[in-house]
C-alpha cells in the first residue's frame, strides 16, 4: 500500500503519485493533507523551501474542487512568474487523471488576452502572481467572487517584495467564508499580521522550528577583505570542481556584473534577474536544469522560481538585507533528501551578522579559510584522477592506438602519468603560484571613532562644486543610505572626509571601487591618518585626478564603469530616484 493512500487521497491522485514515483510523504505533507481533506479550516503551515509544500496544498485542493463545474473555485497566489509556472505544472501532473480539471497560470510577461481566454474556457484553479492578478481583476477579466479556497504560497516572500496592498485588494474580492491556506518558510511579523487579518482561528503546522533552515544543509562562512570578494568566489568554485550552484547578490547590477566576470574568466555561468525578458529567463533556467550552467548568479526575487534538486552549493556573495531571506537562499540546496552547503563570503565588519543569522535559523556556522592556490591545485589533480578512473573507454579510438603508442613508446608509465597530469596541473599552478592569502586576519588601518563609525577620504571637494550639504546629498543617493548613517562631512578644496556607521564600510568601498563622475574616477579610501586634520591630502594622485588603486592579485579588471552627474543630487527628486532604484534593483 502506497503511504499516500493512508492520508485519505482519492484514486486519481494516488494513480498520479504512483506515476511520478512518489512513495513516502514529506513531513509537511503528512501533517497538512489529512487536516485539509477532513476539515474546512484556515491553516498556517511553516516549512522550509523544498519540503514538498506544493503537494501539501495541491493534493487537498484538487480533491475538494468540483470538477464538473467550470467556475473558478481555487486561487493560488505566488511571488514570481517562475514559481507560478512551477506550481501550475505540478498541479497539472497531480490531476493528470482528472481530465475535466483545468489549472491556468496568470503572470506578467505573457499575453493578458490569451490568459483571459484560457480562464473563460473554464479554469477551476488559477495560479497567479499578485500584480497580474490585480490587473485582470481591474479589467474584469477574471471572477474570484465564488472561490472556496485561497492559497498564499511563499507568503513571506510576497510580502517582502511589497505585495501587501495587492494581496489586500485581491482578497477583498473573495468570499469571507472561504478557506485560506498560508504556506511560508519563515514567520516574520508581516506574515503574522496578514494571518490575523484574513484568517479565522487558523490551524498552525510547523515543520522543525519557525524560520529554521533545512537539516540537510551545512553552513560555512569565509572572512575576506572587501575588495577580494570576487577572487574568493573564484577560489571557492575552483576548490569544488563538481560545483552546481546558485550565487546570490543583493542587486541586479551586482548580479549581472558577477555573472559577466565569471563568464569572462571561463566559468559556465549566467545571470538571473528581473531585467531579463521572460524568454531569456526561461532559456537560462533550461540551461541550468540541463547543467550547461554550473554557476547561476541570481537576485533573491528571481531565484524564487528555482526548483532544482541537485544544487550542491548556495554561495552568498553578499548577505541579504533581511536576515530571514537567508533561509530562502539556503533552501535552494539540500532538497529532496540530498545534502548541500551554504557558503557566505563576508568582510570582517559583517561577521557579527553571522551571529544574527544563526539565531534565526537555529544552526551554527563553521568558519573556514579560503583555499590556497596549492590546495586548489591538489583538489583539481585528484578530481582529474577520479574522472579518469571512472571514465568509460571509448573504443572508437582503438584504430588510432598503434600510432599513439608509437609516439609514446619511449616513455615509462610514470613519465606518461606525469606528462598527462602536467597539462591540467600547469594551468592552475601558473594561475595560483603567486596568489596571495585572501583570508582577512586583521583589519589593518582605518580609523574607527568612539561612536562606532568609520572615517573615509574622498578625492572630490570645493573645486568640484561641493559644499558639505551637497556632498552629503551626493553620498546619500549613491550609497543609498539615510541621513542618520552619514556624519562628519568635511569638505576641503580638492578632497573631503565623511563618516558612516561601521556596518556600511564594505558597501562604501564596493560602491566606489570603480566609480566615475563626469568621466573622472572618484576614489574613496578609509582614512589612515587623522581625517579631521586632512591627513589624507598628501597621497599621490594619478593623471585622472584620482588616487592609484590597488591592483588585484588575480589580474581581474572590472568591465563596467559607473557614472554619476553631480547635478543629479540637487533638488528634491534625488531621494525619490534613490527609493525607486532601491526597490527595482532587488529583482
Amino acid at each position: 500500500m502506497n503511504k499516500f493512500e493512508a492520508l485519505g487521497l482519492g484514486e486519481a491522485i494516488i494513480k498520479a503519485v504512483n506515476d511520478m514515483g512518489f512513495e513516502t510523504p514529506s513531513e509537511v505533507q503528512e501533517k497538512a493533507i489529512p487536516i485539509l481533506l477532513d476539515e474546512d479550516t484556515d491553516i498556517v503551515a511553516l516549512a522550509q523551501t523544498g519540503t514538498g509544500k506544493t503537494a501539501a496544498f495541491g493534493f487537498p485542493l484538487i480533491e475538494k474542487i468540483d470538477h464538473n463545474s467550470r467556475i473558478t473555485q481555487g486561487l493560488i497566489l505566488s511571488p514570481t512568474r517562475e514559481l507560478c509556472l512551477q506550481i501550475t505544472n505540478e498541479l497539472k501532473n497531480y490531476s493528470k487523471h482528472i481530465p475535466s480539471l483545468h489549472t491556468v497560470a496568470i503572470y506578467g510577461g505573457a499575453s493578458i488576452t490569451e490568459q483571459a481566454k484560457q480562464i473563460k474556457r473554464g479554469a477551476q484553479i488559477i495560479v497567479a502572481t499578485p500584480g497580474r492578478m490585480q490587473d485582470m481583476i481591474n479589467r474584469k477579466m477574471v471572477d474570484i467572487t465564488n472561490i472556496g479556497y485561497c492559497v498564499l504560497d511563499e507568503a513571506d516572500e510576497m510580502l517582502n517584495m511589497g505585495f501587501y496592498e495587492d494581496i489586500n485588494a485581491i482578497l477583498s474580492h473573495t468570499p469571507k467564508d472561504k478557506n485560506t491556506w498560508l504556506f511560508s518558510a519563515t514567520m516574520p511579523k508581516e506574515v503574522s499580521t496578514i494571518a490575523k487579518r484574513f484568517m479565522q482561528e487558523p490551524v498552525e503546522i510547523t515543520v522543525g522550528h519557525k524560520n529554521t533552515g533545512s537539516k540537510n544543509v551545512s553552513h560555512e562562512y569565509y572572512v575576506v577583505n572587501s575588495r577580494d570578494r570576487y577572487a574568493a568566489l573564484k577560489r571557492l568554485a575552483d576548490a569544488n570542481p563538481d560545483i552546481f550552484s546558485v550565487i546570490f547578490c543583493r542587486t541586479k547590477r551586482d548580479t549581472q556584473k558577477v555573472a559577466e566576470n565569471l563568464i569572462g574568466d571561463g566559468y559556465n555561468a549566467a545571470a538571473l534577474h528581473g531585467d531579463l525578458s521572460q524568454n531569456q529567463r526561461d532559456l537560462v533556467m533550461k540551461s541550468f536544469r540541463n547543467r550547461q550552467i554550473q554557476m547561476l548568479v541570481a537576485t533573491d526575487v528571481a531565484a524564487r522560481g528555482i526548483d532544482v534538486d541537485d544544487v550542491t552549493h548556495v554561495i552568498n556573495y553578499q548577505l541579504p538585507d533581511e536576515i530571514e531571506t537567508y533561509t530562502h537562499r539556503s533552501g535552494r540546496t539540500g532538497r529532496a533528501g540530498k545534502s548541500g552547503v551554504s557558503m557566505v563570503i563576508v568582510s570582517k565588519s559583517e561577521v557579527r551578522k553571522i551571529k544574527s543569522v544563526e539565531r534565526i535559523i537555529k544552526k551554527s556556522f563553521e568558519k573556514k579559510d579560503i583555499p590556497s592556490g596549492e590546495e586548489i591545485c591538489q583538489v583539481q589533480l585528484f578530481h582529474l584522477a577520479n574522472d579518469i578512473a571512472k571514465a568509460e573507454i571509448n573504443h572508437e579510438i582503438d584504430s588510432y592506438l598503434p600510432s599513439i603508442n608509437e609516439v609514446l613508446e619511449n616513455f615509462s608509465k610514470e613519465e606518461l602519468i606525469k606528462k598527462f597530469f602536467s597539462v591540467e596541473f600547469s594551468r592552475f599552478h601558473n594561475y595560483y603560484k603567486k596568489a596571495k592569502d585572501l583570508n582577512a586576519i586583521n583589519e589593518k588601518g582605518g580609523e574607527y571613532s568612539n561612536d562606532g563609525s568609520t572615517r573615509y577620504f574622498i578625492n572630490v571637494g570645493e573645486k568640484d562644486g561641493f559644499d558639505w550639504m551637497k556632498l552629503k546629498d551626493f553620498l546619500k543617493e549613491v550609497l543609498e543610505l539615510g541621513s542618520d548613517s552619514l556624519s562628519r562631512v568635511d569638505v576641503k578644496e580638492s578632497f573631503s572626509f565623511f563618516n558612516t556607521n561601521a556596518e556600511h564600510q564594505e558597501k562604501v568601498l564596493e560602491v566606489f571601487e570603480d566609480f566615475r563622475m563626469e568621466g573622472r574616477k572618484v576614489n574613496v579610501e578609509i582614512s589612515k591618518g587623522s581625517g579631521r586634520k586632512g591627513g589624507g591630502g598628501r597621497r599621490r594622485r594619478d593623471n585622472g585626478g584620482g588616487f592609484k588603486g590597488k591592483r588585484r592579485s588575480d589580474g581581474f579588471k572590472p568591465k563596467g564603469k559607473r557614472r554619476f552627474d553631480s547635478n543629479d543630487s540637487k533638488g528634491s527628486g534625488g531621494n525619490q530616484r534613490r527609493d525607486r532604484r532601491k526597490r527595482s534593483d532587488r529583482r
